[in-house]
């Protein structure tokens, strides 16, 4: 198993394989299944990722129980429809697609985590974006699922995906360096060219925290998978672009951890601080959960 994204890029290098194939065969090793039996189960995480995706912006759109998040992905469809968007359309297309999936999480729809439900959106963000922009077909999708996995995983392993361990860098931004890489390999990028667009969808969101309002997996986490799928498509151009990361993709993750490590746990998806503890989000929180003790109360100062 890659402990370091230096050992996966040097592999894929050495080899001259794809990162997608390095990690089917990881997987293989590790799971004892065939390749088919694997490439069937990220099949099925693609379809999910698919169905999200068209049900999020059909029609109406989905809502949430709170009436906290919903409709604002068919919002943006309809929006692009105009043409005058000013980030253009692909970027905006991102943002509709990531957040449609995770709209539909926020209403108890079935996702697939990539890495999280909180992040679930930012790379089906990117991928079905770069499906319509790039023609991908449905193996070459999967691909990218695998190439994103690729790198996922020696995040998790060096500096975890939860929010409530590493703050909203932790989720969206490993969601969105994870999509970067697999976009580059899309583009016909090289492995080194992934590597340094992980690192750099991880430097822009270093720091960001998780301050879920009521506590809950809807505001901002929705807006901010928005955030990581552009940003993501912006690192994956960057890095074919020929720009690098001077701070080598493994030192990123580290900084990371460290970061997230740092960070006082009232920014840790507990729902004390940040937007959570606003005036707003405060009464927001009283009005879905009205028997609830006031957080506040157990808030300890700079914990």
């Amino acid at each position: 198993m890659y402990s370091k994204v230096a050992e996966l890029v040097e592999d894929a290098e050495r080899q001259g394989l794809p990162i997608h194939e390095l990690m089917i065969r990881q997987e293989m090793a590790y799971s004892h299944e065939s390749r088919e039996e694997i490439w069937e189960k990220m099949g099925r995480n693609l379809d999910v990722m698919h169905q999200a995706v068209e049900r999020g912006a059909a029609g109406e759109g989905v809502h949430s129980t709170t009436g906290l998040t919903g409709g604002d992905a068919v919002k943006l469809r309809k929006y692009r429809e105009h043409g005058k968007t000013l980030s253009g359309d692909t970027m905006m297309m991102a943002v509709q697609n990531a957040m449609a999936c995770n709209e539909v999480n926020a209403a108890m729809g079935v996702i697939c985590a990539t890495p999280t439900a909180g992040s679930s959106g930012t790379i089906p963000g990117i991928l079905f974006t770069l499906t319509e922009r790039l023609g991908l077909d449905r193996d070459q999708q999967i691909r990218f699922l695998f190439t994103a996995g690729a790198f996922g995983l020696i995040i998790a392993n060096n500096a975890g995906i939860a929010g409530a361990t590493g703050g909203c860098q932790a989720e969206v931004g490993s969601a969105s360096a994870m999509g970067a890489a697999a976009a580059v390999e899309a583009a016909g990028g090289t492995p080194s060219q992934s590597a340094q667009a992980m690192a750099m969808a991880i430097s822009n969101l270093l720091g960001l925290i998780c301050d879920p309002v009521a506590g809950l997996v809807e505001l901002p986490c929705v807006k901010r998978n928005a955030i990581g799928a552009g940003n993501g498509l912006i690192a994956a151009d960057m890095a074919l672009a020929g720009i690098v990361s001077k701070i080598p993709p493994d030192e990123v993750i580290g900084a990371m951890d460290a970061v997230g490590k740092s960070l006082p746990s009232k920014f840790r998806e507990t729902g004390l601080g940040g937007l959570a503890d606003t005036p707003t989000g405060r009464r927001l929180r009283a009005s879905i959960f009205p028997n609830q003790k006031d957080p506040s109360a157990f808030r300890k100062t700079g914990a």
